[in-house]
């Protein structure tokens, strides 16, 4: 029986073929610049050695497929994904899910909202997500299946509309509050979704992704359920975790403007709350991998990998010997 779990989230930073336009204000990518994103990937990838790895701003599958092959640790491992869709009015990046364990069921995309959930009149995708949440059932042990749920809400990046810019502050304020709306939204959409989950299925959950903001922001507590009842709650590995030492950490996933702070997350159910009575595990220590972030490579991504370190409790309640 496997004794620790780690569970990751990576955003690889518009990994996409080159030549691909993705945004407006972005030039595509040589074949040079590729190779050189596809080899650091690889080697973070390997890096991260989780069970589990989240991905974010994929656009190309096959782009991470070409990046995994170049692994020496995921050349095997089940890779869960779909590709945006190419109908679509604008290329947007889709998530995916690299494991080594077991598939319980087929992987399903959370693409619609829930029921009485929308965006406001005259808004994009007023009934779905941007990028759809990527919902994969893992057979951990014969006995024990987890939900592991990828995200990428949106971002901070003010919504402009119809030519409009950053030049007049009403303009910039508006697009700003589009953006919080729209990850408000998709929030409140998840936590329903997420919800629903706990009382069908009754498993453990693993959410993890990039939120777009910090764990006591308001977005990110709608997604954990503050409030709710236990049962249906998550909790951010990072705060329950056994090892922590405030004078060493030096824990963050973004830079923004020259502000250090965490905005990838891997949130986890009750059943990794040591301290509540249906614990079946607990949250050993959370790592950053986010080096790069000082470095300025400009073939890496500009997000810190959050990995988490799960260890189950054996049947007396004592700890597996993990060798930790």
């Amino acid at each position: 029986m496997q004794q620790e779990l780690r569970f990751a989230t990576f955003n690889a930073f518009n990994l996409a073929p080159p030549g691909v336009k993705l945004y407006d204000n972005l030039v595509p990518s040589t074949p040079e610049q590729y190779e050189a994103k596809l080899a650091w990937t690889a080697r973070q990838i390997d890096l991260i050695d989780a069970d589990v790895i989240g991905f974010q701003e994929i656009f190309s599958q096959a782009a991470l497929r070409a990046a995994l092959a170049r692994t020496t640790k995921y050349c095997h491992a089940a890779h869960i994904g779909f590709d945006p869709d190419p109908a679509a009015p604008r290329l947007t990046p889709s998530v995916a899910l690299v494991t080594r364990l077991p598939q319980a069921q087929a992987a399903a995309q959370l693409v619609d909202f829930p029921a009485g959930i929308d965006m406001p009149p005259g808004s994009r995708d007023a009934e779905r997500f941007t990028r759809a949440p990527l919902h994969v059932a893992l057979q951990v042990t014969p006995d024990l299946v987890i939900d592991v749920v990828v995200v990428h809400l949106k971002s901070r990046r003010p919504d402009y509309r119809n030519g409009d810019s950053g030049d007049d502050p009403q303009l910039y304020a508006l697009a700003c509050l589009r953006s919080l709306v729209r990850r408000g939204t998709e929030a409140a959409a998840l936590r329903v979704l997420l919800a629903d989950m706990a009382r069908s299925q009754k498993r453990p959950r693993i959410v993890m992704g990039d939120f777009n903001d910090v764990s006591d922001a308001v977005t990110t507590g709608i997604v954990m359920g503050v409030g709710a009842p236990l049962g249906e709650r998550l909790f951010d590995a990072c705060q329950l975790q056994r090892h922590f030492d405030c004078q060493r950490d030096v824990a963050f996933s973004c830079v923004h403007d020259g502000r250090y702070s965490t905005i990838d997350h891997v949130l986890v159910s009750e059943d990794f709350h040591r301290d509540l009575p249906n614990a079946i595990g607990e949250v050993v220590d959370v790592i950053s991998l986010n080096d790069h972030l000082l470095l300025g490579l400009p073939e890496a991504s500009d997000h810190g990998q959050v990995i988490a370190r799960l260890r189950l409790f054996d049947e007396s309640h004592g700890f597996m010997d993990a060798g930790l």
